[in-house]
């Protein structure tokens, strides 16, 4: 069951003034941080590709059953079936299942204090927020520190986690004649849930046998499943299988390791299922792309709100009439966006008239082309001399 409260505090206009000034240097430091990812996503997204075009250029497909010593630090791609040698055993709490890792997650019952704040300006500049903070009891991957709430006070959170969540690899894993290093081992396939059973649990510690019980597959330590207490702690776990895997890595004597390429990337990739090298390389290929964009996408939002920060003092010297304040950050924001899309693209322009000169320079035009109409947008956005 939720509950509420709510906190009603005021701002005065010298102070929000002062509150925006100090957001200049937040402004200062956030826009050459960005400048410096974009610049490093670009490069990194060069290597990539390259690296994976080097990759693809050099990689050789192997049988898994026979280890050629012709192929000895070269790049080859391997499928079979991926097989453990044991069972992979959980040493915090003796489960012991065929597979090849065993991942497990615990979550703690916490007392979760969530907030949504309402703002509102009033005539002479000051603002009023009005800030309900609401309570809630749910499952959390780690313990919650109640003494931070803002009403702590009947939400007092207690309890730790056992042991924490691991992902644990099987001790030998084997595909045909090779053995998969645990670093491979560790990504291999989507995990499957694993529920435990009564030998499960009779198999646990002392100490933890005395408080577990079994509930939908699952560890429960606490009293009552259906009711859950404040620091009541349930573990679950999940398994990859044996099956089928394809690996592209380099061959080091009758395991793998990364290939390093010429261009800069270590190349180690590893796929469930039977997969071509072709496929794999186009698969690495796509989400070094999606990587790209999402870094681009990130460095041009938050270069967008160092400049709004920047900016920001504007708006509120204009909020003594709030309907005017609101305007001013309407076109300071405009402002700010397009400023950060035309900061962004200039540095990523530069970035690829070194590797790619026809592109680097298209897309430092449509830059130049994003400031110039910048620069009419805050001119026209000027207020005109007044007649005599």
């Amino acid at each position: 069951m939720a509950d509420s409260y709510t906190e009603v505090t005021s701002k005065s206009w010298f102070g929000r003034i002062g509150e925006s000034i100090k957001g200049i240097l937040f402004g200062i430091i956030m826009i050459p941080l960005m400048i410096l990812l974009l610049w490093w996503n670009e490069g990194r997204a060069v290597t990539t590709a390259n690296s994976l075009k080097e990759g693809a250029a050099a990689v050789v497909s192997v049988p898994a059953d026979k280890i050629d010593p012709a192929n000895e630090k070269k790049l080859v791609h391997v499928t079979g079936d991926a097989k453990a040698n044991a069972p992979v055993t959980d040493p915090d709490f003796g489960l012991s299942v065929p597979a090849l890792r065993l991942v497990r997650s615990e979550e703690i019952y916490q007392w979760v204090e969530d907030q949504k704040s309402e703002t509102k300006q009033k005539v002479g500049g000051g603002e009023e927020t009005t800030t309900t903070y609401t309570y809630t009891k749910k499952w959390t991957d780690k313990p919650v520190n109640s003494a931070d709430f803002k009403k702590p006070q009947g939400h007092t959170n207690e309890g730790d986690l056992i042991a924490g969540n691991a992902n644990i690899a099987a001790e030998k894993v084997t595909m045909g004649a090779f053995v998969v290093p645990e670093n491979l081992v560790s990504r291999m396939g989507d995990p499957s849930k694993h529920a435990v059973t009564e030998a499960d649990l009779a198999k646990l510690p002392a100490d933890l046998k005395a408080a577990a019980q079994i509930q939908a597959g699952t560890f429960y330590f606490g009293v009552k499943p259906d009711e859950p207490q404040i620091g009541d702690v349930r573990v679950s776990f999940e398994i990859v299988k044996p099956g089928p895997f394809s690996i592209l890595a380099a061959q080091l004597g009758e395991t793998f390791g990364p290939y390093q390429t010429k261009a800069g990337d270590a190349l180690n990739m590893v796929e469930s299922g039977v997969v071509s090298a072709e496929t794999m390389f186009k698969n690495a290929a796509s989400a070094n792309k999606i990587i790209t964009w999402l870094v681009r996408l990130g460095g041009f939002l938050f270069m967008a709100f160092g400049f709004m920060a920047i900016m920001r003092p504007l708006s509120v010297l204009g909020s003594v009439v709030p309907f005017i304040g609101n305007i001013i950050g309407m076109g300071t924001g405009l402002i700010s966006f397009m400023l950060a899309g035309t900061v962004s693209l200039v540095v990523i322009a530069i970035a690829w008239i070194v590797v790619r000169p026809l592109l680097g320079i298209t897309i430092l035009v449509l830059a130049v082309g994003g400031f110039i109409y910048t620069r009419k947008l805050a001119a026209a956005s000027k207020p005109a001399p007044a007649k005599a």
